[in-house]
């Protein structure tokens, strides 16, 4: 009995030494190595590090110790959006407005983000579209807001209000934003007020076949940060609350946040919203090419080894890729010093540049690399500053446009022109729908907008309209107009 005893008294000391070695062993290297800062200590380094290969980006991979700084720097220049759209009176009938279901004004809200101190504003060109009135809530206040100009090739917008010394949010950049790294979502979801919601940047150069227009640009940034609705047109920021995109759109079978969201690039959204205040239309820069993904089918029939790049499908007639020598299934692989991986990337590399740019190209045929230089051109097949010929008409119902040289190749057509934001009016009574291409009226050329909407304005007796329908089939009908 007294050994057992002995026994178990020192098997019971032994182990007690043995836990204290191994506590101590694991705990000396840390006390050796690391001193922890201060907590504004730490955020200052988390914030100022100066990024080497030897150096992690510990902003990218860790949340800083908390987002109160970047929030900040940013809600306050994030507006809340109140759309104001009549409804279509001719739905009701009189039997509606005795029983008090006749037609009511439509509300639907949205963000911004104010970009300069004397009022002008970025959102998304589907939070305000369709609207009669615009009004912009900041600090409880409320302004009513002009259109300045849409692009729904983005989805972005500009709003102008009257007010000075607003707070203009700071701008980072796109283009140096790393998948991994920390950003929040500021905007106003179910119509609260400035929110913020916090999460990674996921992915970049995304492509989710959204977004409407003829020359559809998409090449979001990611986010699991959580953007619900109302979030639309808001801002997404950087840890150090610099705008680094506009909040647009969110994947979701319930019409809320799922995990997935998506942001217009600043560097993107800025070009867009200086065209549009300077110019009053977005200065396009076409290459003069129609390009798709390389998809593994592709590349193995067409024995091509990377799937890296774009392949070009058209070369338009006269255009800057024609003239630089390049043909249709060469592979494009770098436009200027950034590579092209896919769509996304080929389309926002061209994004940032105007007509006349001069651009360097690397393109495969064959397998062999072979380098040119582009003179992007405009819409117009010319390298100045655009202005597009116009009208707009309540009558009609309309905005009529003289149809591009890129359209023009498209159709096949020489001339032509195209009907546009198409509400309640003259031309949908018709029985045309958006997109509509009008060739001939009574046989003749249809090659001024001006014309063409005062002559339809004031026309009456038999009409006969050609042209063609968004999808390019031709259409041809006659009507006697009143």
């Amino acid at each position: 009995m007294e050994n057992l005893l002995k026994t178990t008294l020192v098997g019971f000391l032994a182990g007690i030494s043995g836990a204290a070695f191994w506590t101590l062993a694991d705990i000396a290297p840390e006390k050796e190595t690391y001193t922890s800062p201060s907590p504004m200590a730490e955020r200052s380094e988390v914030l100022n590090t100066t990024i080497t290969e030897s150096t992690p980006r510990s902003f990218a991979t860790n949340p800083p110790i908390s987002f109160v700084a970047a929030s900040e720097n940013s809600t306050e220049s994030v507006v809340f959006i109140k759309n104001f759209s009549g409804s279509d009176p001719r739905r009701y009938s009189m039997f509606d407005y005795f029983f008090g279901t006749g037609p009511t004004q439509q509300v639907s809200t949205g963000s911004g983000v104010i970009i300069s101190d004397d009022g002008y504003i970025v959102t998304n060109n589907h939070v305000i579209d369709r609207a009669e009135t615009i009004e912009v809530i900041h600090k409880k206040r409320t302004y009513q807001a002009r259109l300045v100009g849409t692009d729904k090739n983005t989805d972005i917008a500009v709003l102008k209000i009257e007010a000075d010394n607003l707070p203009a949010i700071r701008k980072g950049s796109s283009r140096d934003l790393q998948i991994g790294e920390w950003v929040i979502a500021v905007g106003n979801p179910f119509n609260l007020t400035s929110t913020v919601t916090a999460g990674i940047v996921s992915a970049k150069e995304r492509q989710i076949n959204i977004l409407g227009g003829d020359f559809p640009l998409e090449s979001f940034i990611q986010t699991d940060a959580p953007i619900n609705p109302g979030n639309s047109g808001g801002a997404l920021v950087n840890v150090n609350g610099e705008l680094v995109g506009i909040n647009t759109a969110i994947l979701s079978r319930t019409g809320s946040y799922t995990g997935y969201g998506f942001a217009v690039p600043v560097d993107i959204a800025m070009k867009v919203a200086n065209d549009l205040i300077k110019y009053g239309e977005v200065q396009k820069a076409i290459p003069g090419i129609e390009a798709v993904e390389i998809t593994p089918e592709l590349a193995e029939e067409m024995n091509i080894q990377s799937l890296d790049g774009v392949i070009v499908t058209h070369v338009i007639r006269n255009g800057a890729a024609e003239q630089a020598g390049m043909n249709r299934n060469d592979v494009i692989t770098r436009i200027g010093d950034q590579v092209i991986t896919g769509m996304g990337s080929f389309e926002e590399a061209l994004s940032y540049h105007y007509p006349g740019d001069k651009i360097p190209v690397t393109y495969t045929r064959d397998g062999k690399a072979n380098n040119t230089t582009l003179t992007l051109q405009n819409l117009e097949g010319g390298t100045g500053v655009l202005k597009r010929e116009y009208y707009s008409s309540r009558l009609l119902g309309a905005r009529l446009e003289a149809v591009n040289t890129i359209e023009k190749d498209k159709l096949g057509i020489s001339y032509g022109i195209k009907i546009t934001a198409l509400s309640r009016g003259y031309l949908r009574d018709l029985g045309l729908r958006n997109g509509f291409v009008i060739t001939e009226i009574n046989r003749e050329p249809a090659n001024n907008p001006e014309k063409v909407g005062k002559f339809l304005e004031d026309y009456s007796g038999k009409l006969l309209i050609e042209g063609l329908a968004s999808n390019g089939q031709p259409f041809m009908q006659s009507y006697t107009v009143r």
